[in-house]
């Protein structure tokens, strides 16, 4: 959430921000009004109590008549405290309603718009030009299935639609990207996790997932738990209802773990193969910092994205997620798009978000420094959303025969194999 003195002062500020978004901008003067309630209310309630408390030592002394208007008003100061303090709750639920539905101040350079309002800011490799190869590329379904690695049609037998198994090579590969990627950031500083799949409805809602990404979030009513549809959430949690010391930052976690979402609105898109699927494994990277170091930070993390795109040798693009394709929580966003060339076009296959305060203040983490205790920031990043990765991998390193060559930094987690060959022809 964001910060309320923030909004008094500059709700011009939040009001943009909630435009570029596309989302309510009569929220802002909603939860102004319902602020400005709860802290009248407030002030009411405590003068009410003074005079309650100021009364009671009078009672004390007084006697006759005046005792008796004394005791009068005190019943009636005790009606009054009742009710200016069910009005004061009342107000504190409404603001507090009110923030949680409210995203993220929008940074000012991401471009305004919508998905197709991205800025590109960077290009890396080039695109294989199969018809000088002398071949017409396959999907990756096809490959997949070449190479004994993809099975869809028994992942819906058994789970239903966009449900898969990974076999054979299929399921080595999963575990040498993952194994890879954790090695990158281990490297790099993190402390590896392997986090729950399943949080309690404070975790999701202290993240951002439970407003507009809760279409997507698998929940079980029984057990009034969620499903997880990245370890971010988790990993944000970790520290929940925490004060940490300031010289502990930055904290860095690489967490591994099972997604699940629904994608509830993506009906008819990429319902072949494994690209857009409900059940996934995936290296999130998360950060705690300090608030004036989070684009730092935030730059660091597209980096390491980077870093580990290029030892994949895949050409991909970083783009600048226009504002109204940001998630709730969400200031900035860059994403990492891989060429599929069967496709003919970039997709996501990593992201990095810079969520400020937002998620801390939400899930009460807190930094202390120079004996001040204030809000952190929080920043997560994609480092390997294993299916999509390997839809690009295929992709990209298919050679005629419908074999794959095995980029080089996942040769030693694949037994040295250069090659994964067909199984079928």
């Amino acid at each position: 959430m964001i910060d309320l003195r923030l909004l008094r002062e500059d709700p011009d500020r939040v009001r943009a921000s909630q435009r570029a978004r596309g989302e309510d901008v009569a929220l802002v003067d909603s939860l102004l009004s319902a602020d400005e309630r709860r802290r009248s209310s407030g002030v009411r309630f405590d003068e009410l109590r003074a005079e309650q408390k100021g009364l009671g030592k009078l009672i004390g002394k007084a006697s006759g008549d005046e005792k008796a208007e004394l005791l009068k008003r005190a019943e009636q100061l005790k009606t009054d405290v009742k009710t200016a303090d069910a009005e004061r709750d009342a107000a504190d639920a409404e603001t507090q309603e009110l923030l949680q539905r409210l995203g993220n101040l929008v940074h000012p350079d991401v471009p305004v718009g919508g998905e197709e309002d991205f800025v590109t800011l960077e290009t890396h490799g080039t695109h294989r030009d199969f018809a000088a190869e002398g071949f017409e590329p396959r999907d990756h379904l096809e490959l997949g299935q070449l190479l004994g690695a993809i099975d869809v049609e028994r992942g819906a037998k058994v789970s239903g639609s966009r449900f898969y198994f990974l076999t054979g090579v299929g399921a080595l590969l999963e575990l040498a990207l993952v194994n890879a990627a954790i090695a990158q950031a281990t490297a790099a500083g993190f402390t590896p996790m392997l986090t729950p799949a399943l949080v309690r409805p404070q975790s999701m809602a202290g993240t951002g997932f439970l407003g507009q990404a809760a279409q997507d979030v698998y929940h079980l009513d029984k057990d009034d738990l969620y499903l997880v549809g990245t370890s971010e959430v988790p990993l944000a949690a970790y520290h929940m209802d925490e004060i940490l010391d300031a010289d502990r930052l930055p904290l860095r976690y690489a967490g591994f773990s099972p997604c699940f979402r629904r994608e509830a609105g993506s009906h008819g898109k990429d319902t072949r193969g494994i690209f857009r699927v409900h059940q996934f494994d995936k290296v999130e990277m998360f950060s705690y910092v300090l608030p004036e170091d989070s684009q730092a930070e935030h730059q660091r993390l597209l980096e390491w994205e980077k870093q580990w795109l290029t030892s994949l040798e895949l050409p991909f693009r970083v783009i600048d997620v226009a504002s109204a394709d940001l998630g709730s929580s969400a200031a900035r966003k860059y994403d990492c798009e891989a060429w599929i060339p069967t496709q003919g076009k970039y997709r996501e296959l990593t992201s990095t978000s810079d969520c400020t305060e937002f998620q801390s203040r939400r899930l009460s983490i807190r930094v202390r420094e120079d004996r001040k205790v204030r809000p952190l920031a929080t920043l997560n990043g994609t480092l390997c959303a294993v299916p999509r990765t390997i839809v690009a991998i295929l992709e990209n390193h298919q050679q005629a025969d419908g074999s794959v060559r095995v980029p080089e930094v996942l040769r030693p987690y694949l037994g040295g194999r250069e090659v994964l060959e067909p199984v079928t022809k």
